[in-house]
Protein backbone atom coordinates (compact mmCIF):
# COMPACT_ATOMS: atom_id res chain seq x y z
CA UNK A 1 0.00 0.00 0.00
CA UNK A 2 1.51 2.86 -0.99
CA UNK A 3 2.16 6.57 0.68
CA UNK A 4 2.35 9.46 -0.75
CA UNK A 5 2.54 13.06 0.93
CA UNK A 6 1.31 16.50 -0.74
CA UNK A 7 2.58 19.02 1.98
CA UNK A 8 0.90 22.59 0.62
CA UNK A 9 2.08 25.98 2.40
CA UNK A 10 -0.17 28.31 4.43
CA UNK A 11 -0.41 32.05 3.34
CA UNK A 12 2.79 34.15 2.88
CA UNK A 13 3.78 37.41 1.83
CA UNK A 14 0.91 39.21 -0.14
CA UNK A 15 -0.68 35.95 -0.77
CA UNK A 16 -3.76 35.83 1.59
CA UNK A 17 -5.25 32.34 -0.01
CA UNK A 18 -2.17 29.91 -1.42
CA UNK A 19 -2.71 28.06 -4.25
CA UNK A 20 -0.93 25.15 -3.78
CA UNK A 21 -2.74 24.15 -0.54
CA UNK A 22 -6.04 24.91 -2.38
CA UNK A 23 -4.82 23.01 -5.02
CA UNK A 24 -3.61 19.85 -2.72
CA UNK A 25 -6.92 20.16 -0.93
CA UNK A 26 -8.70 19.86 -4.61
CA UNK A 27 -6.38 16.59 -5.56
CA UNK A 28 -7.22 15.25 -2.12
CA UNK A 29 -10.91 15.19 -3.40
CA UNK A 30 -10.22 13.68 -6.10
CA UNK A 31 -7.24 11.31 -4.84
CA UNK A 32 -5.02 9.05 -6.42
CA UNK A 33 -6.69 5.24 -7.24
CA UNK A 34 -7.58 2.97 -4.41
CA UNK A 35 -3.89 1.80 -3.77
CA UNK A 36 -2.63 5.14 -3.07
CA UNK A 37 -2.63 5.94 0.86
CA UNK A 38 -2.99 10.02 0.30
CA UNK A 39 -2.74 12.24 3.18
CA UNK A 40 -2.49 15.75 3.02
CA UNK A 41 -0.70 18.32 5.23
CA UNK A 42 -0.03 22.17 5.48
CA UNK A 43 2.91 23.08 6.11
CA UNK A 44 4.00 26.46 7.77
CA UNK A 45 6.06 29.57 6.13
CA UNK A 46 8.49 28.76 8.86
CA UNK A 47 12.09 27.27 8.01
CA UNK A 48 12.42 25.48 11.58
CA UNK A 49 8.76 24.63 11.64
CA UNK A 50 8.73 22.96 8.48
CA UNK A 51 12.00 21.24 8.98
CA UNK A 52 10.66 19.62 12.09
CA UNK A 53 7.15 18.37 10.51
CA UNK A 54 9.14 17.36 6.94
CA UNK A 55 11.62 15.28 9.08
CA UNK A 56 8.29 13.70 10.86
CA UNK A 57 6.86 12.95 7.84
CA UNK A 58 9.70 10.91 7.07
CA UNK A 59 10.61 9.20 10.70
CA UNK A 60 6.94 7.84 11.34
CA UNK A 61 5.47 7.66 8.14
CA UNK A 62 8.02 6.39 5.89
CA UNK A 63 5.69 7.11 2.62
CA UNK A 64 7.18 5.90 -1.04
CA UNK A 65 7.05 9.45 -1.69
CA UNK A 66 6.61 13.11 -0.31
CA UNK A 67 5.33 15.75 -3.28
CA UNK A 68 6.04 19.19 -1.89
CA UNK A 69 3.51 22.05 -3.87
CA UNK A 70 4.24 25.25 -3.49
CA UNK A 71 2.93 28.60 -4.60
CA UNK A 72 5.18 30.54 -7.36
CA UNK A 73 4.69 34.11 -7.41
CA UNK A 74 5.41 34.51 -10.76
CA UNK A 75 2.33 36.21 -12.24
CA UNK A 76 2.86 33.52 -15.41
CA UNK A 77 0.99 31.15 -15.35
CA UNK A 78 2.97 27.94 -14.93
CA UNK A 79 3.49 25.28 -13.84
CA UNK A 80 7.00 24.29 -12.61
CA UNK A 81 8.68 20.88 -11.83
CA UNK A 82 11.88 20.92 -9.13
CA UNK A 83 14.77 19.35 -10.08
CA UNK A 84 16.95 19.50 -6.83
CA UNK A 85 17.07 21.53 -3.35
CA UNK A 86 19.78 23.75 -2.76
CA UNK A 87 21.93 23.51 0.75
CA UNK A 88 22.87 27.01 1.38
CA UNK A 89 21.86 30.44 0.63
CA UNK A 90 18.72 30.98 2.71
CA UNK A 91 19.24 34.89 3.44
CA UNK A 92 15.45 35.71 2.96
CA UNK A 93 13.77 35.91 6.44
CA UNK A 94 10.78 33.89 7.25
CA UNK A 95 7.43 34.71 8.45
CA UNK A 96 8.37 34.75 12.03
CA UNK A 97 11.51 37.07 10.96
CA UNK A 98 14.25 34.31 11.38
CA UNK A 99 16.62 32.77 8.94
CA UNK A 100 18.61 29.60 9.46
CA UNK A 101 22.00 29.12 11.01
CA UNK A 102 25.06 29.78 8.46
CA UNK A 103 21.95 30.26 5.68
CA UNK A 104 21.86 26.97 5.26
CA UNK A 105 19.58 23.66 5.80
CA UNK A 106 21.74 21.21 7.06
CA UNK A 107 25.03 22.06 8.17
CA UNK A 108 27.04 18.95 6.70
CA UNK A 109 24.52 18.02 3.66
CA UNK A 110 25.78 18.35 -0.21
CA UNK A 111 26.00 20.89 -1.69
CA UNK A 112 22.52 20.10 -3.33
CA UNK A 113 20.36 16.78 -3.65
CA UNK A 114 18.38 15.38 -6.78
CA UNK A 115 15.36 14.29 -6.69
CA UNK A 116 14.91 10.08 -7.96
CA UNK A 117 12.22 11.64 -10.25
CA UNK A 118 14.00 12.36 -13.25
CA UNK A 119 11.52 15.35 -14.31
CA UNK A 120 12.70 15.99 -17.62
CA UNK A 121 11.44 12.70 -18.65
CA UNK A 122 8.06 13.44 -16.83
CA UNK A 123 7.85 17.03 -18.49
CA UNK A 124 8.51 15.21 -22.28
CA UNK A 125 5.80 12.99 -21.03
CA UNK A 126 3.33 14.84 -19.28
CA UNK A 127 1.28 17.33 -20.66
CA UNK A 128 -1.80 19.10 -19.28
CA UNK A 129 -4.19 21.32 -21.69
CA UNK A 130 -4.37 25.29 -20.54
CA UNK A 131 -0.91 25.46 -18.66
CA UNK A 132 2.74 25.09 -19.80
CA UNK A 133 5.08 22.91 -17.78
CA UNK A 134 8.61 24.17 -17.79
CA UNK A 135 11.83 22.45 -15.78
CA UNK A 136 13.98 24.19 -12.87
CA UNK A 137 17.32 23.34 -11.31
CA UNK A 138 16.77 26.45 -8.70
CA UNK A 139 13.74 26.74 -6.48
CA UNK A 140 14.45 29.73 -4.97
CA UNK A 141 15.94 29.65 -1.87
CA UNK A 142 13.38 30.34 0.35
CA UNK A 143 10.94 27.87 2.39
CA UNK A 144 9.88 26.39 -0.68
CA UNK A 145 13.53 25.12 -1.77
CA UNK A 146 14.54 24.97 2.32
CA UNK A 147 11.80 22.05 2.79
CA UNK A 148 12.54 20.26 -0.39
CA UNK A 149 16.47 20.23 0.10
CA UNK A 150 15.29 18.98 4.03
CA UNK A 151 12.73 16.19 2.31
CA UNK A 152 15.38 15.07 -0.77
CA UNK A 153 17.89 14.74 2.48
CA UNK A 154 15.65 12.16 4.97
CA UNK A 155 14.16 10.36 1.89
CA UNK A 156 17.50 9.81 0.06
CA UNK A 157 15.84 11.88 -2.65
CA UNK A 158 12.53 10.33 -2.57
CA UNK A 159 10.40 13.62 -2.61
CA UNK A 160 9.68 16.06 -5.32
CA UNK A 161 8.51 19.42 -5.65
CA UNK A 162 5.96 21.17 -8.26
CA UNK A 163 5.65 24.71 -8.35
CA UNK A 164 1.73 26.12 -8.89
CA UNK A 165 0.95 29.50 -9.98
CA UNK A 166 -1.85 31.81 -7.89
CA UNK A 167 -4.99 31.28 -8.56
CA UNK A 168 -7.09 33.58 -11.29
CA UNK A 169 -9.68 33.36 -13.28
CA UNK A 170 -8.64 30.89 -15.82
CA UNK A 171 -6.47 29.07 -13.23
CA UNK A 172 -8.89 27.50 -10.43
CA UNK A 173 -8.14 24.94 -7.69
CA UNK A 174 -9.75 22.82 -9.54
CA UNK A 175 -7.62 22.73 -12.41
CA UNK A 176 -4.48 22.83 -10.52
CA UNK A 177 -5.78 19.89 -8.33
CA UNK A 178 -6.41 18.12 -11.69
CA UNK A 179 -3.09 18.90 -13.04
CA UNK A 180 -1.65 17.85 -9.90
CA UNK A 181 -3.30 14.80 -10.20
CA UNK A 182 -2.19 13.99 -14.07
CA UNK A 183 1.69 14.62 -13.05
CA UNK A 184 1.56 12.97 -9.75
CA UNK A 185 -0.01 9.62 -11.36
CA UNK A 186 3.46 10.22 -13.37
CA UNK A 187 5.82 10.24 -10.53
CA UNK A 188 4.36 7.10 -8.98
CA UNK A 189 4.82 5.67 -12.33
CA UNK A 190 8.19 6.52 -12.37
CA UNK A 191 8.60 5.00 -8.68
CA UNK A 192 7.48 1.84 -9.54
CA UNK A 193 9.62 1.25 -12.56
CA UNK A 194 12.44 1.94 -10.43
CA UNK A 195 11.61 -0.52 -8.00
CA UNK A 196 11.24 -3.16 -10.70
Amino acid sequence: NLLSFFPGFGPFRQYLVNSSWEAVKELSKRGLGENIDLQIMQLPVVYQKAKEQVCKIWTTLQPLLTVHVGLASSTTALIILEQCGKNKGYQERDACGFHPEGACCMLDGPEKIESAINMKTLWKNVSVEGIDIILSRDAGRYICDYTYYTSLYYGNGRAAFIHVPPLSESVTAEFLGKALQTIILAMLEQCGEQRE
